[in-house]
């Protein structure tokens, strides 16, 4: 049986738009910050905040706020450094082009790019070191085939991979994390069915190593593992579905045999092979039991590379998707999640796709921030790490409630209005309606 995936990188288009790699993402649209009621902001909310680190934040994709109308490209910039998460670039695809076509040939002109992007955003930056120049994985020199931009460095190469992976380093000397690789692309063994995960483990060592060597206080995470479901038997499920047994033995192998880890990563989605079990709500309930799975076989901090609460084309209401991606938020939150990257979806035209964080630069009166950029931007700036969640009283079960001290969030599940009670207080909450609710 061949490995499932929920999502894939797509073509490449090799001349068209500098060749670079666009991941399709499930998520959806949101333009209009209606069904998300926020409360001003206090001195004692602010002073709330337990440390610097956001939690949350996106990551770049191959189309993003880096070309487009000027007025639109100031909106937007404008509108995500208001309040600074953490922004993850690729160093090869997904924006960037072969940061090394030949060997010891280098271009880094468009990972320069979008570094600066990150910084003029005020982004804490993150790189993933992915993917790898074609000579490295068994093509020529100085040529870059995108068709197999998913394809692993060859076991001879895992040191030069690491080498580059050090040139980055030392080139962006305020970037302190690093993600090695991306969803084990390129390591599955098909002739036993599994991962190659020693393979993969051999060049996170390496990798890891070098980094190190640049810079002692360099943070370093793997393997970025995507966690799908499988119809086969499995030690983690539950109502929500399961997570294939293979990627938990990847797991586990790469915990036992890394030589350094400052975090572990993973990325997956709350849709099973069955769909969203028990419902869209329900199926949340997956990223905070692979959380407690992870941390009954490491204590390092959880890192979700990406992930997603919506499928693919769902039609689904504007206010019932940012009810959705809030109730995932919380499931992070609660669980201690110590980073969570939304894929951030854009495309080439004027159009914003489903699950875009900003509308399209490129068009007349563009780059306007999206009620679910507003969402992550809110929980970066109330659930920061170290931020202590304290008990509140909530009813009807159907409404959803995370708390710290000075601020609550509430989530309405239902397609109808509700009338709740919240913290002792009466609180009508309209459809799908997410609310913010000072305490102070």
């Amino acid at each position: 049986m061949r490995v499932r995936f929920r999502r894939w990188a797509g073509t490449a288009a090799g001349a068209t738009l500098m060749g670079l790699i666009l991941i399709a993402c499930t998520l959806g649209n949101g333009t209009s910050s209606r069904a998300v009621s926020t409360t001003e902001v206090t001195a004692t909310e602010a002073a709330t905040t337990a440390s610097t680190w956001p939690v949350f934040g996106f990551t770049h994709t191959q189309y993003t706020v880096d070309y487009g109308r000027q007025q639109a490209l100031r909106t937007v910039h404008n509108a995500i450094a208001e309040k600074r998460v953490l922004q993850n670039q690729h160093i090869m695809g997904f924006g960037a082009l072969n940061p090394e076509p030949s060997p010891g040939k280098y271009d880094f002109a468009s990972l320069d790019d979008r570094m600066e992007l990150i910084r003029k955003t005020r982004g804490i930056p993150v790189i993933t070191l992915c993917c790898a120049p074609d000579w490295m994985k068994g093509g020529s020199p100085g040529e870059t085939d995108w068709n197999r931009i998913e394809a692993a460095p060859l076991p001879g190469h895992y040191q030069d991979f690491a080498d580059l992976a050090a040139k980055v380093a030392r080139r962006y000397p305020d970037v302190t994390h690093f993600i090695v690789w991306n969803e084990l692309k390129g390591f599955f063994d098909e002739d036993k069915h599994r991962w190659n995960y020693e393979g993969y483990t051999d060049m996170y060592n390496r990798v890891y190593k070098a980094l190190k060597d640049v810079n002692p206080k360099i943070e370093v995470g793997g393997p970025y593992p995507a966690l799908g479901g499988f119809d086969a038997p499995s030690e983690l499920h539950g109502d929500w579905g399961n997570v294939d047994q293979r990627v938990l033995d990847a797991l586990r192998y790469w915990i036992r045999h890394n030589k350094g880890a400052d975090f572990i990563v993973v990325d997956g989605t709350s849709e099973s092979d069955k769909g969203l079990v028990p419902d869209e709500f329900g199926a949340l309930k997956k990223f905070s039991a692979v959380n407690g799975w992870l941390r009954r076989h490491t204590d390092l901090p959880i890192w979700w590379a990406e992930w997603y609460a919506e499928p693919a084309d769902s039609g689904w209401p504007e206010n019932k998707r940012l009810a959705v991606h809030a109730a995932a938020m919380m499931e992070f939150a609660r669980s201690r999640t110590a980073a969570a990257l939304y894929w951030s979806r854009q495309e080439e035209g004027e159009e914003c796709p489903e699950g875009c964080l900003w509308t399209s630069p490129r068009a007349g009166g563009g780059g306007k921030p999206t009620a679910l950029l507003r969402l992550l931007q809110e929980f970066a700036r109330s659930f920061p790490q170290g931020t202590k969640t304290v008990p509140v009283d909530v009813a009807p079960s159907s409404v959803l409630a995370l708390a710290q001290r000075a601020r609550i969030v509430v989530v309405n599940t239902q397609d109808k209005a509700v009338k709740a009670t919240v913290d002792g207080k009466e609180v009508d909450l309209s459809p799908y309606e997410v609310r913010w609710i000072s305490r102070v």
